[in-house]
């Protein structure tokens, strides 16, 4: 009797190789991207803290928190979805459990950074159309 090919069993673990490499190419990718996007924030937000500073305008601040916050927040949405992209191919549990705890980390800080959001906006609603009005008259 003949020996069955073991082809389609190297066939399998070359394609399981190969689409865990690619994922791990695709996080890193949008790893970088949530990168990308914290640095511009980083320099969106400096530069108009400079100009505000240059000006003497402190009453700009909130506004420049709140421009940072958008970015950080954009930023950690993608790096969520690189944890995500992990969970499917974590070899381990200890290593599932440690993205795990990561996506919850960076879940609450996407949600308390929304949350901050919506309260300056509130609050410096009223603020920002007084200075509107006074700018005009």
């Amino acid at each position: 009797m003949l020996p069955i090919p073991e082809v389609p069993a190297t066939l399998f673990s070359h394609t399981e190789e190969g689409v865990v490499a690619g994922v791990q190419w695709l996080k890193l990718g949008v790893e970088v991207v949530g990168a990308l996007i914290i640095s511009l924030g980083i320099v969106v937000a400096g530069g108009l803290l400079a100009r505000a500073l240059l000006a003497r305008r402190t009453t700009d601040f909130t506004a420049i928190r709140l421009t940072l916050a958008r970015y950080l927040a954009l930023a950690l949405e993608f790096q969520l979805g690189a944890d995500i992209l992990s969970t499917a191919i974590a070899p381990s549990w200890e290593q599932i459990g440690k993205l795990g705890a990561i996506a919850v980390i960076r879940t609450a800080l996407n949600f308390f950074l929304s949350k901050e959001m919506q309260q300056e906006r509130r609050e410096s609603g009223p603020e920002q159309e007084a200075v509107g009005q006074a700018k005009r008259n």
